[in-house]
C-alpha cells in the first residue's frame, strides 16, 4: 500500500532558485517552492531565481513495495498534486545555502535515483538488464542531488580533461552525522567538489553538510573538512573510485589532479550546472528522453 509522509517544510520567506513553472495552488504561508504567479527577479550571482510567495509542504508518496521494479517515491504539494523534485524544488536558498534531496541514505546500498526520464521524476531504484542495482557495500554518507542542476552531455569541461557532462543532476555527498531518509530535503552548504570521471563522463560530487548538523558551524571550506572530519575527503574519493571494481569494471578516475576543489570552485560548478538546467527547461537544448515535467 502506498504511504504518504511529510518530509520537509521551510520557515520564513526565502528566495528559491527556479524558472517559474506551472502554478502550484496552496494557502499563503512560509516559502519553499516557486510559482508561475511569482514575480520573476533578475539574475543574482548568475543563479536563476524568483521570489516565491507560497510554501506548500512537501510530501512524499510511496507507490509499490521497496526493492521492487515498480517502487517509486513521488513528491507532492499539500494539495496532493505531484511535483518534480528535480525541477520544482528550488536550488538556491540564499547565503550560500542550497536544497539537497536525499536519494540514498547513509549506511544503505540500494542504488536509488531520481528517474529523470519519467513524468514528475520520482525516485526509484536503478536497474541494469532488468535487475535492481545495489552498491557492493554500504555508502557511508547521505547521497543525492541538487535540484535544478544538470550536467550537460554536449558541454566539454576544459578544466577536467575535456570530459562531457553525464546528463544527470549534480550529485551531493552530505557528511553530517544524521542518517537521512529517501526523499528528505535538507538545507546544506557546499564545502568542496570532486571531479569524478566515470567511463569518460564528468560526474561532479559536491561535498556538503546539513545545516542541522552539530558541526556545521565549524566547517566552511575544504580545509575545515580535513580539520573537523579528518580522512573524510579521501574516503569519499576512494569509495567512488573503487565501487565498480567488485563488478569487474575499472576504477573511476578524478580530474583536478585527483584533489578536492575548494568551496568557491564547488559554487562555480553549481552555478554553471544551474545555468545548463535553465537552458534545458527553456528547451534551448534538446532534452532527448529527459522529462521536463
Amino acid at each position: 500500500m502506498a504511504a504518504t509522509r511529510v518530509i520537509a517544510s521551510a520557515s520564513n520567506t526565502i528566495t528559491g532558485t527556479l524558472l517559474c513553472r506551472s502554478p502550484l495552488k496552496s494557502k499563503p504561508q512560509s516559502v519553499s517552492l516557486c510559482f508561475k504567479n511569482s514575480r520573476l527577479l533578475t539574475q543574482k550571482r548568475r543563479l536563476f531565481t524568483c521570489n516565491a510567495i507560497y510554501n506548500p509542504q512537501i510530501q512524499t508518496k510511496e507507490e509499490g513495495q521497496p526493492e521492487t521494479l515498480d517502487y517509486r517515491v513521488f513528491f507532492l504539494d499539500n494539495s496532493g498534486k505531484k511535483i518534480s523534485p528535480w525541477h520544482d524544488i528550488p536550488l538556491h536558498l540564499g547565503d550560500g545555502v542550497f536544497n539537497f534531496i536525499v536519494e540514498i541514505p547513509k549506511e544503505s546500498s540500494a542504488k536509488m535515483e531520481v528517474a529523470t526520464d519519467e513524468v514528475f521524476t520520482p525516485i526509484k531504484q536503478d536497474t541494469k538488464k532488468g535487475k535492481l542495482r545495489y552498491y557492493p557495500y554500504n555508502i557511508n554518507w547521505n547521497y543525492g542531488l541538487l535540484p535544478q542542476t544538470w550536467e550537460d552531455p554536449s558541454l566539454a569541461n576544459a578544466e577536467v580533461e575535456g570530459a562531457f557532462g553525464d546528463n544527470d543532476p549534480v550529485d551531493v555527498v552530505e557528511i553530517g552525522e544524521n542518517r537521512g531518509a529517501i526523499g528528505q530535503v535538507l538545507k546544506v552548504k557546499p564545502l568542496a567538489a570532486l571531479a569524478m570521471i566515470d567511463e569518460g563522463e564528468l560526474d561532479w560530487k559536491i561535498v556538503a553538510i546539513s545545516l542541522d548538523d552539530p558541526r556545521a558551524s565549524l566547517v566552511n571550506d575544504v580545509d575545515d573538512v580535513e580539520k573537523h572530519f579528518p580522512g573524510t575527503l579521501t574516503a569519499i574519493r576512494d569509495w567512488f573510485r573503487d565501487y565498480k571494481i567488485p563488478d569487474g569494471k575499472p576504477a573511476n578516475r578524478f580530474g583536478l589532479d585527483n584533489k578536492p576543489a575548494n568551496k568557491d570552485y564547488a559554487l562555480k560548478v553549481i552555478t554553471e550546472t544551474n545555468e545548463s538546467w535553465a537552458k534545458l527547461v527553456k528547451r534551448s537544448i534538446p532534452a532527448g528522453e529527459l522529462s521536463l515535467v
